[in-house]
């Protein structure tokens, strides 16, 4: 029996696929459009595409892995479910007071975001409990079940349940939940102490109330995702990625949409983190450039950088992350000229459809592909290795019509497209490391995504970065990612307290609370015991401070050991990284531990997999025009990747064509190819 996995990545213009055949070694890539209507349709007509191609059977399909941006979408478009609240009777207006921040600190006009729970849908019932969870104040169960059926008239699809202080004991938000089950029995609950265990009402009940507006939504799209795998034949349960990095469960997702929010840049990461070890090279800037947009990550030391706070439509979600910087600039975002005639680039994005003008679907707006196409980067003549036919000229249009508004010939206003949307994502790479106390100039930038190579070296070399890695196929390296991801589960809970050996008893509780979660979960997950790693952190801060920094726990036994030596790691640790992000340490001063936090694993084999042969287009060498921005037209080869050979060099400039993406390999710039097709880019002064 032969054995294949598959992953998909669903972006917002394009669905990313490949199947890996582990017994011979063998790899399939596919590539098309993004359904945004009905992304589960183009999913599985993928899937159906590229076992066609690898001639394979579906009943042979052991393993599936997916990314999706479902979550995402659903909250930024509006299209996420009218969700109810249940709170402590006192505490209705949490989400519409939020915090003091705000965007435009000085903007007496500025528009609020609208709550993921609307205050006409939060009732309040009688219960409260203190800061140590003791019950002040019972729960009035025949409150709960009076603001379901109220709640359930007002026309809510899901509830959230948030009390006060519940993240010091979660027993009046289970029996809460339960009551709402059983007055409605097929209702969308979830309890913000199963979705966060930490201090910080607002950021709790903000992500229980996005958590809670995304399970119908969720669940719809697992249900018909689900059942098309079934009619296809495939048989293995999917695994769908979660925004830290790791796989879980259709059931966990659905139980915890919240969690898959960065669901699909997170696979980008981990293959880079799987290309890093492969290159042994552990210092990377993943640089993940699609349709719509650019996620940026840090790898130090063969690890991504991660955070447990997020903001989306405007309102904090406290959720276990990579710590992935994303803006608004991708192949289809909307370059446009504002009403003081300066050319800008996105955030605005064509998407799939009608996409960039060069697509011929309607699209008239000059996005970031057609000025690649006017300045010779990009082929004019059809794109995924010919399967998607394309008109260049829509894409001359396009561009001279706003060069035309801006006062720019069609040549210096793609130009001028190209350099803005570099300078943009400069900005996010400097985020991830300047930002973060960390050279750039230390790290070598992974290109990857359809877009990714064409822009690499020129955001490199901005950057002060000599080195450029670009994978073997680096428009589906999210996909690969998915199939690298371990299964993993995070969890947390608050105990704020001084860190010192008298902290100890309260500390170990916190961690005792963790432990029975992790294997709960991994009970829940099916995982083996004796396949399970288990990595403990904590969040650290000055005496006096609001914000935290993480730290690692050293655990030698199931439970971290809490000691004066344990300790005393821990804070020396913490002065190194708050000395190293804010530019200082105060040696001395009383240091705080915010939250626990527990990471369960069960590390996952390599997919592996090399190019399948025979589905690359013919080898070809040819000339055409491109633009660079140090010497203007010149005749550049054009190469396909298949007939780089490992070991060889080839000199820039260079366009090198494959089916998933472009390489721009300016002047003064040296490709190297890996044994395994991978290319290091050495970029030379002005490249």
């Amino acid at each position: 029996m032969t054995d294949y996995w598959i992953g998909v990545d669903t972006g917002g213009t394009f669905t990313d696929l490949v199947l890996v055949d582990r017994d011979a070694n063998r790899r399939v890539a596919f590539k098309l459009p993004t359904t945004p209507d009905d992304p589960a349709h183009g999913i599985l007509s993928g899937v159906r595409a590229l076992l066609d191609m690898a001639n394979a059977d579906s009943a042979d399909v052991s393993f599936l892995g997916h990314g999706t941006t479902l979550g995402t979408n659903a909250i930024l478009t509006g299209r996420a479910a009218v969700t109810g609240m249940i709170t402590t009777q006192g505490f209705r207006d949490i989400l519409e007071l939020g915090r003091q921040r705000r965007p435009s600190f000085y903007d007496i006009e500025v528009a609020k975001p609208t709550p993921p729970a609307t205050r006409d849908h939060i009732v309040e019932v009688a219960e409260r409990l203190d800061e140590r969870g003791a019950v002040v104040t019972p729960l009035d169960e025949d409150g709960v079940r009076t603001a379901a059926l109220q709640l359930r008239d007002a026309g809510v699809a899901a509830i959230a349940i948030c009390f006060m202080h519940a993240y010091a004991n979660p027993d009046h938000e289970a029996r809460a939940a339960a009551i709402v089950r059983e007055v409605w029995p097929d209702a969308f609950v979830c309890a913000s102490s199963d979705i966060l265990r930490e201090f910080r009402e607002f950021e709790r009940f903000a992500t229980t109330a996005v958590n809670a507006s995304l399970l119908p939504v969720m669940d719809d799209y697992l249900r018909r995702f689900e059942d098309g795998l079934r009619d296809l034949g495939v048989a293995a349960a999917p695994l769908v990625m979660q925004s830290n990095g790791g796989a879980v469960s259709t059931t966990a997702v659905r139980a915890a949409p919240v969690n898959t929010f960065f669901s699909g840049p997170a696979g980008g990461v981990i293959a880079t983190v799987e290309l890093g070890r492969r290159l042994r090279m552990e210092n990377l800037v993943s640089f993940d450039m699609g349709g719509t947009s650019t996620d940026v990550c840090l790898v130090k030391d063969g690890a991504p950088a991660k955070r447990n706070v997020r903001e989306i439509a405007g309102f904090p979600v406290r959720i276990p992350t990579l710590d992935l910087h994303t803006i608004g600039a991708g192949g289809g975002s909307i370059a446009w000229a504002d009403p003081g005639g300066l050319l800008k680039v996105g955030p605005h994005s064509a998407g799939a459809n009608p996409g960039p003008a060069l697509y011929g679907l309607g699209g008239v707006d000059a996005t970031v592909t057609d000025a690649n196409v006017v300045l010779g980067r990009l082929s004019g003549a059809a794109l995924i290795g010919g399967a998607m036919t394309v008109y260049p000229e829509k894409s001359h249009e396009a561009v001279a019509r706003l060069g035309a508004q801006i006062g720019l010939d069609p040549i210096a206003t793609a130009a001028g497209i190209i350099e803005i949307v570099n300078v943009n994502m400069m900005g996010a790479v400097r985020a991830v490391s300047i930002e973060k106390g960390e050279d750039p100039r230390h790290y070598a930038l992974t290109a990857f995504g359809g877009a990714g190579p064409l822009h690499a070296a020129g955001v490199a070399v901005e950057m002060g970065m000599d080195t450029v890695v670009v994978p073997t196929r680096p428009g589906i390296l999210s996909a690969l990612g998915l199939l690298d991801a371990d299964v993993r589960g995070d969890f947390s809970v608050t105990r704020l307290v001084p860190l010192t050996v008298d902290s100890a008893d309260a500390l170990r509780d916190g961690a005792e609370i963790l432990a029975a979660r992790g294997v709960e979960w991994r009970t829940a997950e099916g995982l083996d015991a004796g396949k399970v790693t288990t990595t403990w952190t904590a969040d650290l801060r000055y005496a006096g401070q609001a914000f935290e920094l993480m730290g690692t726990i050293p655990a030698q036994a199931e439970l971290p050991a809490f000691d004066s030596e344990t300790l005393a790691g821990l804070i020396a640790e913490f002065h190194r990284s708050h000395d190293s992000v804010n530019g200082y340490a105060m040696d001395g001063h009383a240091v705080e531990l915010v939250n626990l936090r527990l990471s369960v694993a069960a590390i996952r084999p390599s997919a592996g997999g090399v190019e399948s042969g025979g589905d690359e287009e013919e080898t070809i060498a040819s000339l055409r025009p491109v633009w660079f921005v140090e010497t203007g037209f010149v005749e550049t080869p054009v190469r396909n990747r298949a007939s780089l050979a490992p070991g060889s060099t080839v000199e820039g400039p260079m366009i090198v064509e494959q089916m998933d993406t472009t390489l721009v390999i300016p002047p003064a710039a040296t490709a190297i190819v890996q044994p395994d097709g991978d290319l290091i880019l050495r970029l030379g002064k002005g490249a």
